[in-house]
């Protein structure tokens, strides 16, 4: 079971690896959007392989909240530790 924040990390970042087509450094203030110049469709995919890698939701509302892989890594820790939810 995934557990600290930098494991959860390690496996957003390899989650990311095949959308990131321009092959930029990962780190934890990478902009999703803007750094790795991904559309929508790409980013729900990708929303889709962690929700069911951690078997979690993550809310339309709280993505788009989200702009960089360490505010994902917090929102992922946060939904594992409430159950996958709420």
């Amino acid at each position: 079971m995934v557990e600290s924040k930098e494991q959860i990390f390690e496996e957003l970042s390899r989650l990311i690896a095949p959308f990131n087509i321009k092959g930029v450094p990962i780190t934890p203030a990478t902009d999703i959007a803007a750094d790795l110049n991904i559309d929508s469709v790409a980013v729900m995919d990708f929303v889709m392989e962690i929700e069911d890698r951690f078997d979690i939701d993550i809310p339309l509302n709280l993505l788009a909240e989200i702009r960089t892989m360490d505010e994902l890594t917090q929102v992922v820790r946060e939904r594992i530790e409430r159950g996958g939810s709420a």
